[in-house]
């Protein structure tokens, strides 16, 4: 182990990787109830079962390259919001069968392995600046945060407002206070585990509160469902037209932009990347993340990608593979013991979530804001990841407002080539939404 792990080399240890991925699945473990209930309702044999199944082999297979092939403490699984387009624009909203969104992803993840290969994606990190790669670790944290706070219900759709408060008083909202102030005392108090037993203790205490759900006659163990292998529709007449293609086009621009930033937070957080920024093992890790999603298309289930959740096991103390490892083996379990770990309930993993956006909001101290052509694309990075709810988005921003500006001052020597690249990509993908 710790010759494949090098646990020393990166200063941790067998029982803080282990605790680190342990909290890593529990704040990622919701995706095996969204999922399932997301794509499921497209009926005509998907069936929340058969996704369920595909969920979690799905990731512990992608989670599992991460940790032997880049050993990074990054877990995947079926992204948020990927999995929504999936259901409710590409197969509810233009109509196309669910086989066919499986084909789109299939695709997608084999060009996504090609770029790979050659390290285009590698390239692609590599060019974002480094004010961006720091704006980008804010962005998520805030972002994550978000994403707390609104499954808490702290966070809700104001009246007359985009944004408002939720009712405090009310159940969820109140365990998910009493959460991060668990989680904030003994972190003050630095006390190992802090993020997990704050997540137990807030399940615990959500049982009297009526937000745990412990149903009558409960068994723990249940036999898991066959996922749905390789049903695709490579019908010609169906995928040589352009509707497929902008779906197809849509699911690669998404998964790369959403995995590049979540590398580059989620290492940026583990103080992993290098003085120049650079990730270790970043050629694998991209790999890991294609062939994650290859495999969930094979199965049955949406596009697999890097999850920002990650930064909780980071918080935790996880800095190697042992970390995917550990989490990857939980998804396997889950399997058998799902009604068990579906007791926890959002409002127990928010606080988590929130807490992790405090984390991820030190770099911003990094970031060199007097020189606005660094300054503001850095700003637009982090403020579109929470406000447009894409990680992607994000990255969008910031790298076209620093070319605008980098050509306005005429700096044209801090633009690299394939900055310029992925300027006019973002330029064209407008044109092709």
């Amino acid at each position: 182990m710790e010759k494949l792990f090098k646990l020393q080399e990166n200063g941790t240890t067998y029982q803080r990787e282990i605790l680190a991925g342990l909290t890593t699945f529990l704040t990622m473990a919701y995706i095996l109830a969204v999922n399932p209930g997301m794509l499921g309702l497209l009926g005509d044999g998907m069936t929340p079962q058969a996704v369920f199944t595909a969920t979690a082999i799905a990731s512990a297979i992608a989670t599992l390259v991460m940790a032997f092939f880049a050993n990074l403490p990054v877990a995947l699984a079926p992204g948020m919001g990927l999995n929504a387009f999936f259901t409710f624009t590409v197969c509810m909203g233009m109509g196309l069968s669910w086989k066919i969104a499986l084909t789109a992803v299939f695709l997608e993840g084999i060009v996504f392995i090609i770029l790979s290969l050659f390290n285009v994606r590698e390239a692609i990190i590599k060019a974002i600046p480094a004010n961006l790669k720091k704006a980008v670790a804010v962005g998520i944290g805030l972002f994550i945060a978000l994403i707390g706070f609104s499954n808490a219900g702290i966070v809700i759709q104001g009246q007359g407002t985009v944004v408002g408060l939720g009712e405090m008083g009310i159940n969820a909202p109140l365990l998910a206070f009493i959460g991060l102030i668990i989680i904030s005392v003994l972190y003050v108090l630095k006390v190992p585990g802090a993020i997990l037993i704050g997540i137990i203790a807030a399940t615990i205490i959500g049982i009297p509160m009526g937000i745990t759900q412990v149903a009558e006659g409960w068994k723990p163990f249940s036999v898991p469902s066959a996922p749905l292998f390789f049903q695709f529709d490579f019908t010609p007449a169906t995928i040589l037209t352009f509707k497929f293609f902008i779906v197809f086009f849509t699911f690669l621009f998404v998964d790369i932009f959403d995995t590049i930033g979540t590398l580059v937070g989620v290492t940026t957080q583990a103080k992993l990347i290098d003085k120049d920024g650079n990730i270790p093992n970043v050629k694998q890790a991209l790999i890991a993340d294609a062939v994650g999603t290859v495999a969930g298309a094979a199965l049955g289930t949406s596009t697999v990608t890097s999850y920002v959740e990650s930064s909780a096991g980071v918080a935790a103390g996880g800095r190697t593979g042992l970390t995917s490892f550990t989490t990857a083996i939980l998804f396997l379990l889950a399997l058998f013991l799902s009604p068990l770990f579906l007791l926890i309930p959002g409002a127990a993993t928010a606080p988590a979530l929130i807490f992790v956006g405090f984390l991820m909001m030190q770099p911003v101290t990094g970031i060199d804001f007097t020189d606005p052509t660094e300054g503001i694309p850095a700003f637009l990075a982090i403020v579109m990841m929470p406000f447009a709810y894409s990680i992607a988005e994000g990255i969008v921003y910031g790298v076209l407002s620093y070319v605008v500006l980098k050509v306005a001052a005429r700096k044209f020597q801090d633009i690299t080539v394939v900055t310029w690249v992925l300027f006019v990509i973002f330029i064209l993908r407008f044109f092709l939404h």
